[in-house]
């Protein structure tokens, strides 16, 4: 029982640098936390304390270790929801103007550069003309993919 115990805080112990090194959410570190728990109530089976004092030494560190993950889960949970800021994927959303729509394909500046467009494949049948407000939709290659901007979209 004594090496099932040293064997679960060791899985807790590599748990937990997954944790630090994948970014899931919390979930690998709820099953660190548990592993944790649990080593060290077998541990303390195995060493002869009471059911009693097992129970309340689990409990406490059980909700130690729920209410640290608690209180860690907007640093934990923000980098799943950031959006790129800098690279090509930066540019979906942002809105630009069509500055030459001849040729096979048009131009749109958009921050500052010109970008080869072509009107995004659900809103296709909308032809783009020069002077045109588009968002980016997104990014395939050197081309944006982009569609009209609405009027909700271009006032700050």
């Amino acid at each position: 029982m004594t090496a099932l115990g040293i064997s679960l805080i060791i899985v807790a112990l590599a748990l937990l640098v997954a944790e630090a090194h994948l970014s899931t959410g919390g979930l690998i570190g709820v099953g660190a936390s548990a592993a944790a728990v649990g080593g060290g109530a077998l541990l303390l089976l195995s060493a002869g304390a009471g059911a009693a004092l097992v129970l309340i030494v689990a409990l406490s560190a059980a909700g130690a270790a729920m209410s640290l993950l608690l209180l860690a889960r907007h640093r934990i949970l923000r980098p799943l929801q950031a959006r790129p800021r800098t690279g090509i994927e930066a540019l979906v959303g942002h809105v630009g103007v069509v500055r030459s729509s001849g040729g096979p394909a048009p131009h749109v500046f958009v921050d500052g550069s010109l970008w080869r467009a072509e009107p995004s494949p659900i809103h296709q049948q909308a032809e783009l003309h020069e002077g045109d407000r588009v968002v980016v939709e997104r990014v395939n290659g050197l081309t944006l993919c982009v569609r009209k901007a609405e009027e909700w979209e271009l006032n700050p």
